[in-house]
């Protein structure tokens, strides 16, 4: 009788839940009906009737773009060469030229020629600009030029570029290109092993593994894994790349959502590689994501000790859905936690300020976890290294100086003024840097600074408020003032703008090997870290090893 009765009560709690829960359902589905059919109706009315021709394929894209770039810049719609490209980078190979290239204001330029591929072979060099591929000027290109590039194994290019101002013909045969996910690695003084990692592709594990074993045989002892600059990738890479040092059963990452076949955990599958070597792990500013789930992961288990500057605090989860005619969209689905229980996303796309950027979490809700052996670190804000390296952030004036490619078109000059340098010892001179100033001049560089776009509004406005001229000549006084303080910026960066300089110019000569190469002698990280491997009192001390 009693379980008749705790039966039909559960029965009555049940049923307005069910309730709730179905009427939402169909609340939900109704405003999505009614928002797609106003969309379509517009969508029509401005196709038949707006005055000028309207493309509706554009429109549609930029409709779509608008729409998702108002949740985070990581959901986004994906047209079917987008798709291809994803596959190339997740797989690391595909058949072309054997070159990074860039697309600038409609330019198609040679970032970096592969060694020993077609474009090198050619005679293709960084800083060349494509302008005819084939029978096909690029400036007639709408969509992506670049992807006229690849092509069947074998199959003949002719290519017509700009190099000085001179316009020269070569051609080529594209080849199958494998994109190395470790494109360098090697043993320090016998016993450190120094392994770059570029990117989370299928090779990822695989390649990290070689690079142990190949080492192993010649006395390793130690390893630096460098993850500065690597985007991230493929999450179970990330994952087995963990478990080559720790053991089997190992929580690496979760993952949570508010859909639950989205909640995940990944725990290690395999057998260890090794679990006693020392570790140290290098990130900086541009390690994220699968980066952050590895270097975080480890921080946490106490394996490794995490050397460089703050991460980018990706802790956001996409997967991609099909959609038709072979597009996708690759949606933020979870967020993902690090073994301590700690998220590490560090901007907040829900809340932005007054001009719709995102902010960063504000540190009143960061709090802190413990690591294995207890140490103390924090979430929301990607992560911290345990050793720091001063100097790791760029300055505002050396990333416009980036971002306007002036750092590199200078390299570009440098390599033609001079036939040649020495690599392993190469080094700017206070005459380079003069130079580098005369040219970033001559290039009309128009960096402003926070001030200054103030300024400039205030000076606007001063005009159409009819302020007398004198106090319209105080404020381009001020003006002048800060032209004058910009140019001791760009000195007091002086330090990071030639470390900048000097990596594009080594890789021109060296290619990207001959810079890693540079990196063993040159680079306060790589050195640091081997300082802490040659001493285990204070590697097991940062560790809180007792």
């Amino acid at each position: 009788m009693r379980k008749k009765i705790t039966l039909r009560l559960l029965l009555l709690l049940l049923i307005p839940l069910l309730l709730i829960s179905a009427a939402t359902y169909k609340s939900e589905f109704f405003e999505i009906a009614k928002q797609i059919e106003i969309f379509t109706t517009l969508y029509k009315e401005v196709n038949m009737n707006y005055v000028d021709e309207v493309n509706p394929a554009a429109l549609m894209d930029k409709a779509i773009k608008e729409m998702l770039d108002d949740l985070d810049p990581y959901t986004v719609f994906m047209n079917e060469q987008d798709v291809e490209d994803a596959k190339i980078r997740s797989s690391g190979e595909y058949s072309g030229i054997g070159a990074l290239i860039k697309i600038k204001k409609d330019r198609l330029l040679v970032v970096e020629p592969f060694k020993d591929y077609p474009a090198d072979q050619a005679g293709l060099k960084a800083g060349d600009e494509i302008i005819k591929i084939g029978d096909v000027n690029v400036a007639d290109v709408k969509d992506d030029a670049s992807t006229l590039l690849k092509g069947a194994q074998g199959s003949k290019i002719s290519l017509t570029f700009l190099r000085n101002g001179n316009t020269m013909n070569t051609e080529l045969n594209r080849k199958d290109i494998e994109v190395d996910a470790v494109p360098f690695y090697k043993l320090i003084g016998g016993k450190t092993g120094y392994i770059v990692l570029n990117e989370f592709s299928r090779k990822a594990t695989s390649q990290v593994t070689d690079a142990i074993r190949d080492m192993k045989i010649d006395g390793l002892q130690n390893i630096i894994l460098d993850l500065r600059g690597n985007p991230g990738g493929l999450l179970n890479e990330a994952v087995d790349i963990v478990n080559l040092f720790t053991l089997k059963g190992q929580l690496v990452v979760s993952t949570k959502s508010k859909v639950e076949k989205f909640n995940n955990i990944y725990l290690t599958r395999k057998n260890p590689l090794d679990t006693e070597i020392p570790l140290v792990i290098l990130i900086n500013g541009r390690s994220a994501s699968a980066s952050e789930i590895v270097s975080g992961s480890l921080q946490d288990l106490d394996r490794a000790v995490v050397l460089g500057s703050r991460s980018f605090g990706k802790g956001l989860v996409q997967r991609p859905k099909p959609l038709l005619y072979g597009t996708q969209v690759k949606i933020t689905i979870s967020r993902y936690y690090i073994p301590s229980g700690r998220g590490i996303q560090a901007l907040d796309y829900q809340n932005r300020d007054e001009n719709g950027n995102a902010q960063r979490i504000d540190k009143k809700n960061v709090q802190a976890f413990k690591t294995k052996n207890g140490r103390t670190v924090f979430d929301h804000g990607g992560i911290m290294p345990d050793v720091q390296i001063e100097n790791q952030q760029l300055s505002p004036i050396t990333n416009a100086l980036l971002a306007e490619d002036l750092i590199f078109d200078f390299a570009s000059q440098y390599f033609y003024n001079h036939a040649t340098i020495q690599p392993s010892d190469f080094r700017l001179t206070d005459k380079d840097f003069e130079e580098f100033k005369t040219f970033v001049k001559k290039q009309k560089f128009n960096y402003q600074t926070l001030t200054e776009k103030s300024l400039t509004l205030t000076i606007e406005a001063a005009g159409k408020d009819s302020f007398n001229t004198g106090l319209q000549n105080d404020l381009n006084q001020i003006k002048g003032k800060i032209e004058v303080e910009k140019q001791a910026m760009l000195e007091a960066s002086k330090p990071e703008v030639l470390a900048q300089l000097t990596d594009e110019i080594v890789k021109r000569y060296a290619y990207r090997k001959g810079l890693y190469e540079y990196y063993l002698t040159h680079d306060a990280s790589i050195l640091k870290a081997q300082e802490i491997l040659g001493n285990p009192k204070q590697y097991n001390s940062i560790l809180g090893i007792k």
